[in-house]
């Protein structure tokens, strides 16, 4: 009896581990319906998740090919190389920030609910290279990285 308790609690353990480990993801976005009866009729747009180690890939590598915006408001800081800081409610601002609808795009925020937020419009918008960071400022501090403030 004491063994196979053992046993089911060594299987949760590595289900949860599993779970919660890092990997990205791709999200459809399946865009408003306006009027049509189907929503198998509308095409289908797609973000991709990355994890911060990824994100600071990008930094570190190739930041000069993304455009990064820190979406949080209101600001608290922000990841070092970071193009913009815009309210991700704020699309109209977002959009004309924007280089075109095939540029490759990160945001991020401070824990990932507003940049999902923002994801999903621009997605719903036409924009077809969206990357996300859930977690955000605070998944980039637990990893041992460290927030910049602009000066100004």
């Amino acid at each position: 009896m004491k063994g196979q308790r053992v046993w089911i609690v060594a299987a949760l353990l590595l289900a949860l581990i599993a779970a919660c480990s890092p990997q990205s993801t791709t999200v459809t976005v399946i865009p408003a319906a306006n009027g049509e009866d189907s929503a198998a009729a509308q095409p289908q747009a797609e973000y991709r998740t990355l994890t911060i180690d990824q994100f600071a890939d990008i930094l570190a590598d190739d930041s000069s090919g993304y455009t990064i915006i820190n979406v949080h408001i209101p600001f608290e800081g922000e990841v070092a190389g970071t193009d913009a800081h815009i309210a991700y409610n704020n699309l109209d601002a977002l959009v004309s920030a924007l280089p075109d609808t095939n540029a490759p795009i990160v945001l991020y925020c401070r824990s990932g609910n507003m940049s999902e937020t923002a994801s999903r419009a621009l997605v719903e918008r036409g924009y077809t290279q969206v990357y996300d960071v859930p977690g955000g400022m605070i998944a980039w501090q637990q990893s041992g990285r460290e927030l910049v403030m602009r000066a100004g």
